[in-house]
């Protein structure tokens, strides 16, 4: 693997960049826009920044809206986030080779089960 390369994270582990997303949104696209692409079959959200959560609500904001195609999250996320992004509406993070060598394959599947953490239940008792 190049470090120019990308791959592509999804639940079961990692994967080469296949289809281009039709349209890549900033973190501080207006919700205005984001109808603008709801017929679009994969959409990604920039991350800028790995604190940088706008995007968790931008994904949030085009489930709510009614956005049924692939939403891949892209820049500069980390494994311990990727539970957030499918938790929000994310069915996969886009990361680059040299990322992918520093958190290996193992890290982001240890994140996977992110259908079975729930914090409000763990607050419930």
């Amino acid at each position: 693997m190049s470090d120019s390369e990308t791959i592509i994270v999804r639940d079961d582990g990692f994967h080469p960049q296949g289809e281009a997303a039709e349209v890549t949104l900033a973190p501080d696209s207006s919700p205005e826009e984001l109808v603008d692409h709801l017929h679009r079959s994969l959409i990604a959200i920039d991350f800028p920044a790995m604190t940088d959560g706008r995007g968790f609500t931008l994904a949030r904001r085009l489930r709510a809206l009614g956005y049924e195609g692939r939403l891949r999250a892209t820049g500069k996320l980390i494994a311990d986030q990727y539970a957030m992004a499918r938790r929000v509406g994310f069915d996969e993070v886009e990361i680059p080779a040299d990322l992918a060598k520093r958190q290996p394959q193992e890290q982001w599947l240890a994140r996977a089960d992110w259908q079975d953490w729930n914090h409000r239940d763990r607050l419930a008792g």
